[in-house]
């Protein structure tokens, strides 16, 4: 079998996620679970921003940032709530990601860089989306490989294909992946074809 390429972590309970700059969406759902697993409110923090207490002060009433003297205690904890999300977020990704993220103040800043990074933007998106269609043309069982290795491969580009919005029909799919086996295949792609009407 395949296996994915320079995953840093084991399957800890206790460690976030760890991303390397490849599979955004897989680590992109292990990194909500684990966080909603941690505590609900951090993945709040990570959506809407982080909580900054306010007062009023002036004739005419202005609204102004409160300074970290005047927080009480349910400020303090709000606050400490995007440091968590925070920490969460920069432990679970790899020094290149990093240097990506390091001049951002809050937890939802780091989630927009990553998603605009990965997966956001029309041109990155088109991009990848371009990329993988080629994959899928010039896809071909290669002369050591397994069928179960080959299929592997083959569900990965079209998985990651339907995330980006591309969507394959799925006989389109059975009568690539029959054409693209090798001719010592040629008898069981026959009865295959033949059995299922295809």
């Amino acid at each position: 079998m395949v296996a994915l390429p320079n995953f840093e972590e084991g399957q800890s309970t206790y460690r976030p996620p760890r991303f390397n700059g490849q599979y955004y969406r897989w680590w992109k759902t292990r990194m909500h679970d684990f966080i909603m697993a941690e505590d609900l409110e951090l993945w709040d923090v990570i959506c809407d921003g982080p909580f900054i207490p306010m007062k009023t002060t002036g004739e005419p009433a202005v609204t102004v940032p409160k300074t970290r003297k005047e927080y009480n205690d349910a400020e303090h904890k709000a606050i400490e709530k995007n440091f968590r999300a925070k920490k969460i977020l920069i432990c679970g990704i790899g020094p290149d990601e990093y240097n990506k993220i390091c001049a951002c103040q809050s937890a939802k800043e780091i989630r927009e860089t990553l998603r605009t990074a990965h997966e956001e933007t029309t041109q990155v998106k088109q991009s990848k989306i371009g990329m993988l269609t080629t994959e899928y043309e010039l896809f071909r069982m290669k002369d050591d490989e397994s069928i179960q290795d080959m299929h592997t491969r083959f569900t990965s580009i079209i998985n990651e294909l339907h995330s980006l919005g591309e969507f394959i029909p799925r006989n389109k799919l059975v009568r690539k992946i029959l054409s693209r086996l090798p001719g010592s295949w040629k008898s069981k792609v026959n009865s295959i074809t033949k059995a299922n009407d295809l």
